[in-house]
């Protein structure tokens, strides 16, 4: 039985640096001119200084770039990913087919992982995407845990599955908190628009609160709840999915750290003995509800939910 890797997503150099003494594996990093939803700004100073922190540890890091890149960003590229290789990252996260075309164009070995967020729904795509160049396939944060193992056992190309943190749920590459919500005067409200304090639609009629930014890729809103599957752990692992990713956007780095630390702990018990992560999950859950924040539900997302078709 293979032991999945880790991935985390740092806040920042010295955050990562702690990421490595909590457990991690591997690390998602980037800038937001490239990279979509990273919880932290790394410039390729900061990733020169990642990768040599976290492959003197033999961990591996990740640069994101999996926005959507517009004819006047294209001449951008290149130079970013030939730097990045010169660097010894461990793989692009793209989305965007230029990445492919660019590397194929310039030769570049550095490896590529697929991720178009909603749309990784099935292996026959992510296999088709592995035949172009891509060595892993993230997956879609709306999958079943049914699907997610009916994807592994025809994949050729490794998985990618998302087990702890937020689930973005719309993205709009227009400034909507300014030019739309406020404007209309709708029912939904912007909570602490002003105040630099984390902003949330308030939707009174379901009761839910979703977290809410813009940034240069535009508006980004999330789940009301954050997924938590320390406890859940058991069938992925037998099925053998290659990585899993604990996404820290939106949250302190002390709390990323505590919770990796304890996901660290679950996949190393379930290696020693799934009897003894049975007699460990329900602690490690408890240990993570201390920490979570009241506007912060937990929940499985999609893990659990039938499909209807």
């Amino acid at each position: 039985m293979k032991k999945p890797e880790l991935l985390v997503t740092p806040k920042s150099v010295n955050h990562l640096n702690e990421l490595i003494s909590a457990g991690a594996d591997a690390f998602l990093i980037g800038e937001k001119q490239f990279g979509l939803r990273l919880p932290g700004e790394f410039k390729l100073t900061d990733i020169e200084k990642s990768v040599q922190l976290a492959h003197a540890s033999n961990k591996k890091v990740y640069v994101s770039m999996n926005a959507l890149f517009h004819n006047e960003k294209i001449d951008a590229l290149l130079p970013y990913m030939k730097n990045l290789e010169q660097m010894n990252v461990d793989g692009i996260v793209f989305g965007d087919p230029a990445i492919v075309q660019i590397k194929k164009d310039s030769q570049l070995s550095i490896p590529l992982h697929w991720n178009t967020e909603t749309t990784a729904t099935n292996w026959f795509t992510a296999n088709y995407w592995g035949r172009r160049g891509a060595n892993r396939a993230v997956l879609a944060r709306e999958l079943s845990l049914e699907e997610v193992v009916e994807i592994k056992e025809n994949a050729e190309v490794a998985i990618e599955v998302q087990i702890h943190g937020m689930t973005c749920m719309f993205q709009s590459k227009r400034a909507l908190l300014g030019n739309y919500f406020l404007y209309q005067d709708k029912a939904m409200e912007i909570e602490n628009r002003s105040s630099g304090q984390p902003m949330f639609l308030h939707d009174k009629e379901r009761n839910n609160k979703y977290p809410i930014f813009e940034d240069v890729n535009g508006t980004h809103i999330f789940s009301p709840n954050d997924m938590c599957l320390i406890d859940e752990l058991g069938e992925m692992i037998e099925a053998e999915i290659d990585s899993f990713k604990i996404d820290g956007i939106l949250q302190e780095e002390s709390y990323i750290t505590t919770v990796t630390a304890l996901y660290r702990q679950a996949i190393d018990a379930y290696m020693e003995s799934p009897d003894l992560y049975e007699e460990l999950k329900n602690q490690l859950v408890a240990s993570i509800e201390n920490i979570q924040s009241d506007l912060r539900p937990l929940d499985t997302g999609f893990f659990f939910k039938e499909t209807v078709y």
